[in-house]
């Protein structure tokens, strides 16, 4: 049910994890022949296997999760697996850029758009559970009227 605000959350959420496809972590001109993540001058997710298989994880699990809307226990539990998965990608994307950190030498990265897209998803389907537990006290509430 997309009227759902749960479902709009969790869509919002998938959405900005598929934005880090197009948008970068960051970009550092001209390019780092000796550097594996800046040595095409951009540091995105296909830079890494690593991080293309957790934020596409991530991505799918919130997706999917829109349409579990009459298992709501289910549906949190995936949604709290994307948000697990989103904060290892972020974790990793960190550990990579630091590991090449003594490759850059002197030049300084410019941060792109895709730094705060995992932090938005998470945002986004924190939001989303916190209505999924609405729902959930709700058809309680009505089951003891019963």
């Amino acid at each position: 049910m997309i009227q759902r605000i749960q479902s709009l959350l969790l869509l919002f959420g998938a959405a900005a994890v598929f934005g880090l496809f197009k948008l970068p972590f960051g970009s550092v001109t001209p390019a780092i022949k000796a550097s594996p993540i800046f040595s095409d001058g951009i540091f995105n997710i296909q830079d890494h296997p690593g991080l293309l298989g957790l934020f596409s994880i991530a991505g799918l699990l919130a997706f999917v999760a829109i349409f579990l809307f009459n298992n709501r226990h289910l549906q949190k539990v995936l949604s709290r697996i994307s948000i697990i998965a989103s904060i290892i990608g972020m974790v990793f994307a960190v550990v990579l850029f630091m590991q090449d950190a003594t490759n850059m030498g002197n030049q300084t990265p410019r941060e792109g758009f895709g730094l705060g897209l995992p932090i938005l998803s998470i945002i986004f389907i924190l939001f989303a559970i916190r209505f999924i537990n609405k729902d959930d006290n709700l058809v309680k509430s009505m089951d003891r009227l019963r």
